[in-house]
């Protein structure tokens, strides 16, 4: 048992498509001493995975769009008459179980835009928002051609999954206006307007 972590209770108190967890933990504070056992809730949503595909022959980006109900009630805390629930988003979706993450990322990118990838560039990996979900986001970079669209994309089953093809100086005009909302493509875009600008000299 770890000196500086002791975990003195877990129960699942949800268990359904998301999951939440309670939990009794103490642990070593800053000045050497232990806390006491504090009860924290946690949104068990497991790994996830993010790609901004660039098409090199366009210098364009695809990204996808798509209705998030989370979306739709953050907006109503400024405009409760607010119906925006679509955002703007680098392709993304969640690893399954046993699933590698640059499996996962294949396998997302081609459901969501028919793109079959020849390589994937890992940016870096992330939590998601770690003071109250347990989730990691595993990001990634891939340059794509038109040769490389094998299928129609737009998701499977029930998702309805737009596909945007923005002009790289657009993305980076949102940028710099903090017009994006997703925290997955604002991390890529930065990565991106870097390698770009090396790459240029």
């Amino acid at each position: 048992m770890s000196d500086r972590v002791v975990v003195s209770g877990h129960r699942r108190l949800l268990d359904d498509t998301f999951k939440v967890d309670e939990f009794d933990v103490s642990h070593r504070q800053s000045g050497g001493t232990m806390s006491a056992a504090q009860r924290r809730l946690v949104f068990e949503r497991g790994d996830a995975v993010g790609v901004l595909l660039f098409n090199v022959e366009r210098q364009s980006v695809v990204l996808v769009e798509q209705f998030r109900l989370p979306a739709l009630i953050g907006r109503r805390r400024d405009d409760a008459s607010s119906d925006n629930g679509w955002l703007l988003e680098a392709v993304a979706g969640m690893v399954g179980h046993g699933e590698r993450p640059d499996a996962a990322a294949l396998r997302e990118v081609f459901e969501e835009t028919g793109y079959r990838l020849r390589e994937l560039t890992p940016i870096g990996r992330f939590f998601s928002s770690p003071g109250g979900t347990s989730e990691r986001i595993f990001l990634y970079f891939a340059e794509v051609a038109e040769a490389d669209r094998a299928g129609a994309g737009g998701g499977i089953g029930d998702e309805d999954v737009r596909i945007v093809d923005m002009p790289v100086a657009d993305l980076f005009g949102r940028l710099g206006r903090g017009e994006l909302e997703d925290p997955k493509l604002m991390i890529a875009a930065y990565w991106l307007r870097d390698r770009l600008r090396q790459s240029r000299g």
